[in-house]
């Protein structure tokens, strides 16, 4: 009797509710909710990711890296919009799961989402600090190293409090910066995807591979698609929005499919001039803008990319931090945590309780972890939350 309880408690499903009622404001149009989803697909992978994956994985087809990651991501974007349209509910795969298997998976799913959303809003902000300091030629982490030496390998070398004061301050400027953002493209010269082995420079000859367009090889291509699956990342940020967007049985869909189209033609298009534009084993693997203007001499370009990408990441940066609470709102709705989590400001009509305290953890993480680390954390919350969705498609049909 009471393992059939407990068996009928964690396979509990939510009551869908799809009326248009909701304590938040509906305010998102599509371009809204589009704008949301590129800002929060671009960051890392345009201004940091496509340089790493060209320079250690891909070389110059690194482009095709992106294409890959792409495919991929739309799969998972169709099952995200599949169900966007079928349960128009905030809290993204939480609420998917709650719909279509019980309690128990959705309770997991949730706290996935909350630590996936954490970890990206503090990559985004330790890549954006990054992005300063390279324009200060590296004198902040240099003194922070010297002054507050964290000596410990699953930790950053220093404290980076640039980074947490990015999530305490920034506000959303999505349609600005998202212009902004989609600008910012350079010089391209095709020889550098042609260049022999015997023409790289000796320093570079154990790092870079047999030269030309795959100097890593199939292989290498496979893996920088692996890694370039993480620029993908911020789609399903749409999809928390449901109790925000107006008409969401429409418009959340198209914005989903959309954003992702326009991701992948900005980031094959910046992993193209990017490679095209410098030789791929000198790519700098934390701040590749700056760097290729420093070498081809345009400092005066290098100051309005860097600035422009800034702004760029900064975007970015908002559009991880806005799922999070919506996410934590929605389990707190449910009782899964507490309550508490679920107040709306009666001005704002946001959830302000759930807010601050993601910016607090967001900010704790950024403190503490370097971009890699938190790349490598975020990917397999990621890849979980994407499985679920795409189970629960199936189990739905």
């Amino acid at each position: 009797m009471l393992l059939q309880r407990c068996i009928t408690i964690l396979t509990r499903k939510k009551k869908v509710d799809n009326s248009d009622q909701t304590k938040l404001a509906r305010v998102l149009s599509l371009f809204d909710l589009t704008a949301l989803g590129v800002g929060s697909t671009l960051g890392l992978g345009v201004y940091i990711l496509a340089g790493s994956v060209a320079k250690n994985h891909s070389g110059p087809a690194a482009c095709l890296s992106f294409f890959i990651a792409a495919v991929a991501s739309a799969v998972a974007g169709l099952c995200y919009a599949e169900f966007a349209s079928r349960v128009p509910r905030a809290g993204s795969a939480y609420v998917y799961s709650y719909v279509t298997v019980g309690e128990f998976a959705a309770f997991i799913i949730g706290w996935n989402l909350i630590l996936e959303y954490v970890i990206g809003t503090a990559s985004l902000a330790r890549g954006l600090s990054d992005y300063i300091d390279a324009l200060a030629n590296n004198t902040m982490s240099h003194a922070l190293q010297g002054a507050m030496p964290i000596n410990a390998n699953f930790l950053s070398s220093y404290p980076d409090f640039l980074s947490l004061l990015f999530i305490a301050l920034l506000t959303g400027m999505y349609d600005i910066q998202n212009i902004i953002k989609l600008s910012i493209i350079i010089l391209p010269d095709p020889a550098n995807w042609k260049i022999a082995q015997e023409d790289i420079p000796p320093q570079f000859n154990e790092t870079a591979g047999d030269g030309g367009f795959m100097p890593f090889g199939v292989a290498g291509v496979i893996g920088g698609a692996a890694k370039c699956f993480y620029a993908f990342v911020g789609f399903d940020t749409v999809a928390t929005t449901a109790d925000e967007a107006k008409n969401p049985r429409r418009n959340i869909p198209l914005a989903i499919i959309m954003a992702l189209f326009i991701s992948f033609l900005v980031y094959f298009g910046i992993s193209t001039v990017l490679t095209m534009a410098w030789p791929y084993y000198d790519q700098d693997t934390k701040a590749p803008f700056p760097y290729l203007f420093e070498q081809v001499g345009y400092i005066a370009v290098k100051w309005i990319v860097t600035i422009g990408a800034i702004f760029a990441l900064s975007t970015s940066l908002i559009g991880a931090m806005f799922p999070l609470p919506r996410v934590v709102y929605a389990m707190a709705s449910d009782g899964l945590i507490f309550r508490r989590f679920s107040n709306v400001n009666s001005r704002t009509k946001t959830p302000m309780f759930a807010t601050i305290i993601s910016g607090i953890l967001a900010g704790i993480m950024a403190v503490l972890f370097d971009v890699d680390q938190l790349v490598e954390m975020m990917s397999i919350g990621t890849l979980l939350a994407y499985t679920i969705v795409a189970v629960c498609v199936l189990i739905l049909r």
